[in-house]
């Protein structure tokens, strides 16, 4: 469906050259929904923005259904954007516009026939849960009721691909949840391809198919969301799960504690009694529960504990670290895990 084929982009600030995307090359199938994910400035916004070339590469190619687009202009770039929906962080509705003529308003710029404008609008309001607000304006509306007029709008001329960018940023956790289901419901019920920007593993890990890690404009990990959570490969992914303990974890305790590991229980290890046994046949060493949680991705479970490990006898201390990577993914936890 979509297609980067070793995709540069490059800007020019007083007389200096910035590569905000390094030579990415990544596929997007056909009714995925797709997340690009990675701290800001890694470059994911520029990328996905090269997919209805309101970026146009600096080099290589983007493909959408097999086509080059990369050099489309005028009637042929028109016409592949209103196959392309698009949603921003900060919602771009018309502020003395109501709810109903912010969406109208996509279909009267693609020429839609005047009499089924209505309609269309009322079906569109109906899909995010709006049916009541179209007599509004903006002003009246929550952040994230907002977002969804402006998902309602970007799925106007029903487009083949939904482009997101960071589309959940700028909410409150419960208006963050309203987008979250609304964008589940649609990709439940359309046939439609969603590439999803974000830099909110909360979010990542309830709505994406698959994931691509960016890093300081490069790609540095692709795979499941359920793999991608449960054993990270790139320093950039761990640093994203790891952030998810912030304001759980007090600070105090990530500076007493020096030994502490992030344990990953994948599926049918996820309701294992490990840390018990650990308990039991390592008497030399203590070990403490900092934080942890069992959840579904992906339908599957995935069990996580941050762990405080101390002891004087290091062939046992050893001995317990082999014994958990046994029977799940460990990294050492240190808030952040540092590039190398």
């Amino acid at each position: 469906m979509i297609r980067f084929e070793d995709v540069s982009v490059k800007f020019t600030r007083d007389d200096k050259t910035f590569t905000a995307v390094d030579k990415v090359t990544l596929e997007v199938k056909k009714g995925e929904f797709f997340g690009i994910v990675g701290s800001s400035g890694a470059g994911k916004s520029t990328l996905v923005r090269t997919v209805n070339l309101l970026q146009r590469p600096s080099s290589g190619k983007v493909f959408v259904n097999g086509e080059d687009i990369t050099s489309l202009d005028g009637a042929a770039l028109s016409n592949l954007r209103l196959k392309i929906g698009m949603i921003f962080q900060h919602f771009n509705l018309v502020k003395n516009a109501t709810v109903y003529d912010n969406v109208a308003f996509a279909l009267k710029a693609s020429s839609t026939p005047k009499n089924e404008i209505p309609l269309r609008v009322l079906e569109l309001l109906k899909i995010v849960g709006l049916s009541d607000k179209a007599k509004l304006y903006p002003s009246s509306l929550s952040g994230g009721q907002k977002q969804r007029v402006a998902i309602a709008r970007a799925l106007a001329n029903n487009p083949e691909i939904l482009l997101c960018d960071e589309a959940t940023s700028a909410l409150d956790p419960d208006n963050t949840k309203e987008v979250v289901q609304t964008l589940k419901n649609i990709k439940n019920s359309y046939p439609i391809t969603i590439l999803f920007i974000t830099h909110q593993m909360e979010v990542a890990k309830s709505l994406f198919d698959k994931i691509a890690v960016m890093d300081h404009g490069k790609l540095v990990e692709v795979g499941s969301s359920y793999d991608i959570f449960a054993r990270p490969t790139s320093n950039a992914a761990k640093n994203l799960i790891n952030k998810s303990f912030d304001g759980v974890v007090p600070q105090e305790v990530l500076d007493h504690e020096h030994s502490l590991y992030l344990i990953t229980f994948k599926e049918e290890n996820a309701y294992e009694a490990v840390i018990s046994e650990v308990s039991r046949r390592f008497t030399n060493i203590d070990l403490s529960i900092i934080a942890g949680n069992i959840e579904y991705i992906q339908q599957k479970p995935l069990g996580r504990l941050l762990i405080s490990l101390r002891g004087n006898d290091k062939a046992q201390f050893d001995s317990v670290l082999t014994f958990l990577k046994e029977k799940a993914y460990v990294h050492e936890f240190k808030g952040v895990v540092a590039n190398v």
